[in-house]
C-alpha cells in the first residue's frame, strides 16, 4: 500500500458572509495542523461511497485556485469551445490546471482540474462542468504520490446543464442502476470557487458522478481487468457507414489496444446470417455482446425518454468487455437531458420507428420478434417496479426537500434554476405520470 504524510487541517469555523451569494463559508485556522495517514487521502484504501456519494445531504466542495490558474484555465477553454468536432463540439478536451479542495474538513493540494463537456461547454453560464484528477501533478509535486479522494482517483462534477429541476443527471443515474443497468453513483453538492481573489463565489448545485474506469467497473462488475472503451464519433453507431475502432478510446488495458473484441461485435452484428439462419445470428451474437442488458436498458432509457443517446447520438455511453462472463456489456453516461423529449428530432419512441440501419444496435435487434418481446417485458417491469408513480413522488418529493435551499440560492450567472426550480420538480411529477400511461399503451 501506497501511503503518504499529508496535512489535515482541523476546522475552526470562521462565518464569512459573501457579497455576491449570501451564503457562508468556512475557512480552515492554519494553527491547528496534524499529520496523518489517512484513508480520505492516500491510496490502497477502497472507495469510500459513503462519504463521498452522501445521499442524505447536499455536500459542499470549495475549490481554491491563484490568480494565475484561474487565468489560464479561461484562456485554455476559450481556445477550445466551439471547436472542430462533431456537431460544432470542442474538438479536443480543455486542458488541466492546479487547484486546491477543500471538503470534509480537509485540504488537497495539487489537484488537477478541467473542464469538460461538450454542449454544456458553449453555455452561456458560469456554471460549467468540471473534471477532477487527484493526483494528475504527482511527478510535479512527489508529496501528493496517488493521491486519492477517499479512495477515488477521478471524479466528475456535472453542472446540471440546462436543467431547472437539478434532478435530471441523478434522477435518471439512480434509475438505471436500481433496475440493474449499469450506471455511475451520483450526489448533489454545493460548489464554491475562489478565483484566486481570496473569496469565494457560490457556483450552484452540481451532480458528482464516479467516473466508470476508476471505481465504477470494479465496484459494479467486481473487476476492472476487461477492455472499457469510451466510443465518440461516426463509428459507434456501428453501422456499416464510417465504422472505425479509432472511435473506441480504449480506458483500461490501453497498452494492448487491439480492440479485437469490438471488432468481432461489430462483425456478428452485420453477419449475413441474421437474414439466413436468425437462431444462429442471435446464438453467435449474444456469445460476444450482453444483448439483454442493452434491451433492458432501452426499454428504461425510451420509457423515461433522453434524446441524448444512442439512436440520436454517437456519445454517452461506454463499453465494458466483462472478464466473469466474457460478455461486452452497455453502460449509459451523462443523463442530464433525460426526462423530456428533446431536440434534434426528440427522444426515440418506444417502436424505435425513427431508427434505420445507421443505428444497428437497435434497428438489427428489435426486428426480432424475440428480442421485441423481451424488451417489452423490461418495459412492463421497470414502470411496475422502479418507475412506479408512487415511488418516484417520493423521490422527487425527497430530493426537492433536500435541494430546495441550495437550488434557490444560486444566482444569475450561475444557474440554470432561475427560480423556476420548484416548477420544474413539478414537471418531473407530472411526466411521470404521462410516461407511464405511454408506456402501459405500447406494452398491451
Amino acid at each position: 500500500m501506497n501511503t503518504w504524510k499529508i496535512k489535515a487541517t482541523l476546522i475552526t469555523i470562521t462565518t464569512l458572509v459573501l457579497f455576491s451569494c449570501k451564503k457562508e463559508i468556512f475557512i480552515p485556522n492554519e494553527e491547528n495542523i496534524i499529520d496523518t495517514e489517512s484513508s480520505s487521502h492516500s491510496n490502497g484504501y477502497p472507495a469510500n461511497y459513503d462519504v463521498v456519494f452522501n445521499q442524505d445531504k447536499v455536500n459542499r466542495l470549495d475549490i481554491i485556485f491563484t490568480a494565475d490558474e484561474w487565468q489560464a484555465m479561461q484562456t485554455d477553454l476559450s481556445q477550445k469551445q466551439g471547436g472542430g468536432g462533431p456537431g460544432g463540439f470542442p474538438s479536443e478536451n480543455p486542458d488541466y490546471f492546479h487547484c486546491e479542495v477543500n471538503f470534509n474538513g480537509l485540504m488537497w493540494e495539487h489537484v488537477g482540474i478541467r473542464y469538460k463537456g461538450n454542449s454544456s461547454l458553449r453555455a452561456n453560464s458560469n456554471k460549467l462542468p468540471l473534471r477532477f484528477d487527484f493526483d494528475k501533478w504527482e511527478y510535479e509535486f512527489p508529496e501528493i504520490a496517488d493521491q486519492r479522494f477517499y479512495g477515488f482517483k477521478e471524479l466528475s462534477m456535472s453542472s446540471n446543464y440546462n436543467d431547472p429541476s437539478l434532478m435530471r443527471e441523478k434522477s435518471a443515474a439512480d434509475l438505471f442502476r436500481n433496475f440493474g443497468v449499469p450506471a455511475v453513483r451520483t450526489a448533489f453538492y454545493e460548489v464554491y470557487i475562489d478565483e484566486g481573489t481570496g473569496t469565494y463565489k457560490y457556483y450552484g448545485v452540481y451532480t458528482m458522478t464516479e467516473i466508470v474506469f476508476d471505481t465504477f467497473l470494479k465496484n459494479w462488475f467486481g473487476s476492472k481487468n476487461g477492455n472499457c472503451y469510451k466510443p465518440d464519433g461516426n463509428g459507434a453507431r456501428f453501422s456499416t457507414n464510417g465504422f472505425t475502432l479509432n472511435d473506441f478510446e480504449q480506458k483500461t488495458n490501453e497498452e494492448i489496444n487491439a480492440r479485437s473484441d469490438i471488432q468481432e461485435m461489430f462483425d456478428l452484428l452485420h453477419a449475413d446470417t441474421r437474414s439466413s439462419n436468425p437462431e444462429e445470428w442471435k446464438k453467435n451474437l449474444e456469445s460476444v455482446f450482453d444483448v439483454d442488458g442493452f434491451l433492458k436498458y432501452l426499454a428504461v432509457n425510451n420509457t423515461i425518454q433522453n434524446w441524448d443517446t444512442y439512436g440520436r447520438m454517437t456519445h454517452n455511453y461506454y463499453l465494458y468487455h466483462d472478464p466473469n462472463d466474457d460478455l461486452i456489456k452497455w453502460i449509459t453516461w451523462d443523463n442530464n437531458e433525460a426526462f423530456q423529449n428533446g431536440k434534434r428530432g426528440g427522444s426515440l419512441s418506444f417502436e424505435m420507428t425513427e431508427v434505420g440501419n445507421n443505428w444497428p444496435l437497435i434497428s438489427f435487434i428489435i426486428a426480432d420478434s424475440e428480442y421485441k418481446s423481451i424488451y417489452k417485458n423490461h418495459i412492463k417491469f421497470f414502470i411496475e417496479s422502479s418507475f412506479e408513480n408512487n415511488r418516484m413522488t417520493n423521490i422527487y418529493n425527497t430530493q426537492e426537500s433536500l435541494l430546495n435551499v441550495s437550488a434557490n440560492n444560486e444566482v444569475s450567472g450561475y444557474s440554470y434554476v432561475n427560480g423556476q426550480f420548484n416548477l420544474a420538480v413539478q414537471t418531473l411529477r407530472s411526466h411521470n405520470v404521462s410516461r407511464l400511461n405511454a408506456a402501459q399503451n405500447y406494452i398491451q
